[in-house]
């Protein structure tokens, strides 16, 4: 990372009731992969730059006017909570401020019941998403438009992060070291605070990260709905559409945001679509290939294995749950 780019903000969310174990145990743990990763460079390469900048947002219930700073950070994370569920309209002031964050490009997480407070939020519609197992029925039946999957540890969905149980804070943060950092910075700093690092049979894959803070919002309002459903059958047309553009100045705001055309962005949101079905489905990669939206299985074959490097076959045996009833941890990674 160059010396004149700016650290990655991290902010922790503190509600009435959260666990504050989750909130100093993740500032330790991200303090402790930036000092592990410096360490492994040479001065020449890494300098002494912070990288990661890790904040405390204390909200109190009923505060309208919370001091919060008008820049929005790069990620948001929301601990599990000790006491009552984090609902209700107590909690509104912070739900209009997540969802102002994440329109600004921040990506959001929660651990354990906190994905009760970003469910409010209205962003996991139509997205799946998990939760500690004792809630998940609840979960469903309060957000009935969110997919609740309790048989996950966690769920990376590029913008939106959720983990499950209350420990789970720290495959979250491990998973955010990856993103930022890098597998050798995650994987030693699992090391260094004997935990299992996750994802330690799919560290040599790569997850698609989106970029989501390059400040162009119609930019990302597409990419927000792509995420969510939009990437089936997308058409320049159609993605231009959605912007109100004309499809060359799409075209062309579009890549210098995001850093990929949009047929090559879509691609990575399928594969990614296309690893959790063969991960945990029986389905043929035909009928996996049919479902993320291409009707010529050989052609996405291609795709799948230039963007993974696996076959579709060897990737299934490799990563395929043990058991019909069982399904994996999903972890996220950055080449």
């Amino acid at each position: 990372m160059a010396k004149n780019i700016s650290p990655v903000e991290i902010a922790l969310l503190i509600y009435p009731g959260s666990q504050l174990a989750a909130v100093h145990g993740l500032t330790d743990l991200f303090h402790i992969a930036e000092r592990l990763f410096h360490r492994s460079k040479p001065r020449s390469q890494s300098g002494e730059h912070s990288m990661l900048r890790v904040s405390h947002v204390q909200f109190d219930a009923g505060n309208s006017s919370p001091p919060w700073a008008e820049s929005a950070p790069d990620f948001v994370i929301i601990p599990p909570s000790l006491g009552g569920l984090p609902v209700g309209d107590a909690f509104a002031p912070i739900v209009r401020w997540l969802n102002d964050c994440h329109a600004r490009g921040a990506v959001l997480a929660s651990v354990c019941v906190g994905t009760f407070l970003l469910a409010q939020t209205g962003l996991l519609a139509k997205r799946s998403a998990t939760t500690h197992w004792s809630q998940a029925q609840l979960l469903a039946e309060s957000f009935p438009d969110i997919r609740v999957d309790a048989d996950k540890l966690l769920i990376d969905d590029g913008d939106i992060l959720t983990a499950g149980g209350l420990m789970a804070w720290a495959d979250l943060g491990l998973t955010i070291v990856d993103r930022l950092l890098g597998s050798a910075a995650m994987m030693e700093t699992a090391r260094f605070l004997l935990v299992d690092p996750p994802g330690r049979e799919q560290r040599y894959y790569s997850a698609f990260s989106p970029k989501l803070n390059h400040g162009d919002k119609t930019i990302l309002d597409v990419q927000h709905w792509l995420q969510q459903d939009g990437a089936r059958h997308p058409t320049i047309a159609l993605m231009a559409e959605r912007a109100g553009l004309e499809e060359r100045t799409f075209l062309r705001r579009f890549q210098k945001a995001t850093g990929l055309r949009p047929t090559e962005y879509c691609q990575h949101l399928r594969v990614g679509k296309a690893r959790e079905m063969l991960e945990t489905s029986r389905q043929s990669f035909d009928q996996v290939a049919w479902s993320v939206g291409y009707e010529d299985a050989g052609s996405f074959r291609k795709v799948f294995m230039k963007l993974t490097g696996l076959s579709p076959g060897y990737y299934r045996r490799r990563f395929r749950t043990q058991g019909e009833d069982a399904s994996p941890v999903l972890r996220a990674k950055q080449a």
